[in-house]
């Protein structure tokens, strides 16, 4: 299959997870910290905020993809392992704050009238904050929360992306920004660096041939020092783990693939409908950065 198959399919699933988090979880953008806020925060919480960027990129998921792809070319193998690396960041990441809000809710004391009283923090009903690799097969199954600001990729863009998801907003939650910080979410806010820092990882493991830190982050449209520290902090959020088992890629493959044609299917009955479905497969998640001029 041509690389630039698998990058269109990666791109759909990677804008329909982000969409659907930006939806579900627009209101935890508010409770983020400050960059100067976050001296307290954890090694790993730190790494997870180093993503998130102060707006959303206007350059959509599957421009940036082949963008990278057409200056840095690369094999299959980066852009699928970038879907197994996410999911390896969310389980590790989440897995601890995500049992943290467990015993907080069971220890909250009970009222006079016995039920149990609201505790600071609570946890949505539907217990989707650390969900993992079904979550890319079936994108309605996001991935978590969010993180903090950092970096300046682009101009600001607020608009709603348009999902063929009916957004199931989670319980409110009223844990402060430091709790809300622990957790790692892909989302709009997020996805442009987590693309080039991944792509940065994978192409010197898999491939034999790649290239320099500084050709990435200009075509990633980051400042080299900026890459440099987000390289470190993927690196760290993987537990510089970057292996993939054979049969682990080929899993993934298959629940690509699977998700694609459903989306396609789903695509064109809604057209036929007269209701054609916007920005699900490979329209990007829209945001406002200006694509940087090619090296």
């Amino acid at each position: 299959m041509p690389v630039t198959d698998i990058i269109e399919m990666v791109a759909g699933l990677l804008t329909k997870i982000t969409t659907t988090n930006d939806r579900q979880h627009e209101h935890l953008h508010r409770h983020i910290p400050p960059p100067d806020g976050t001296a307290g925060l954890s090694q790993q919480t730190t790494s997870v905020l180093a993503f998130h960027g102060k707006n959303v990129p206007s350059i959509t998921i599957l421009s940036y993809l082949s963008r990278i792809h057409k200056y840095c070319p690369t094999t299959y193998e980066v852009f699928l392992s970038l879907l197994v690396y996410f999911d390896r960041m969310t389980e590790r990441v989440n897995s601890g704050p995500m049992q943290s809000l467990r015993q907080a809710t069971q220890q909250s004391p009970m009222a006079p009238d016995g039920r149990r009283q609201r505790n600071p923090v609570e946890l949505p009903s539907d217990d989707r904050l650390a969900q993992t690799p079904a979550g890319w097969a079936d994108a309605s199954s996001p991935t978590t929360s969010t993180p903090p600001p950092s970096g300046s990729l682009g101009t600001q863009h607020h608009a709603s992306i348009p999902s063929p998801i009916p957004p199931q907003v989670p319980s409110p939650l009223e844990a402060d920004s430091y709790n809300i910080s622990h957790f790692f979410v892909v989302d709009s806010f997020n996805i442009h660096r987590l693309v080039i820092a991944g792509v940065t990882c994978a192409s010197k493991f898999f491939s034999d041939v790649f290239y320099t830190n500084s050709r990435y982050a200009k075509v990633g449209g980051l400042p080299l020092v900026e890459l440099n520290h987000l390289e470190l902090q993927f690196l760290l959020l993987n537990d510089f783990r970057l292996s993939v088992p054979v049969e682990e890629l080929e899993a993934y493959g298959t629940m690509l693939v699977e998700f694609y044609a459903r989306e396609v299917i789903a695509q064109r009955q809604a057209t036929s409908a007269g209701h054609p479905m916007e920005g699900v497969i490979a329209q990007g998640a829209s945001g406002g950065i200006q694509t940087p001029t090619p090296p």
